[in-house]
């Protein structure tokens, strides 16, 4: 199943710096992880905000909430999942 997700973080701004390095290498290292296991499809960032929309591929709904809470950032994530079909255009190609 594949999966449209968006995401925002929304770490305290009052978070130590060494903190959010830590987090933010962490977080990095745990998406090439995600995109080695063939979870993690692609990744854009929105501009003007600290938000993310990837494209995600999982078994089914419980696989793909077991790798977003493995993200070091998840407990500061707002997430949105959109499950995607396969539209009958595309079928057709």
């Amino acid at each position: 199943m594949e999966f449209l997700v968006r995401s925002e973080n929304r770490l305290p701004p009052d978070t130590p710096e060494e903190e959010r390095a830590a987090l933010k290498s962490a977080e990095r290292a745990r998406a090439v992880e995600l995109r080695e296991a063939g979870v993690l499809k692609r990744l854009w960032r929105v501009p003007g905000r600290n938000a993310t929309v990837g494209l995600y591929e999982a078994d089914d709904p419980a696989q793909l909430h077991e790798a977003l809470m493995s993200l070091p950032m998840a407990p500061w994530l707002d997430v949105i999942v959109e499950v995607l079909a396969t539209h009958p255009q595309e079928a057709q190609t």
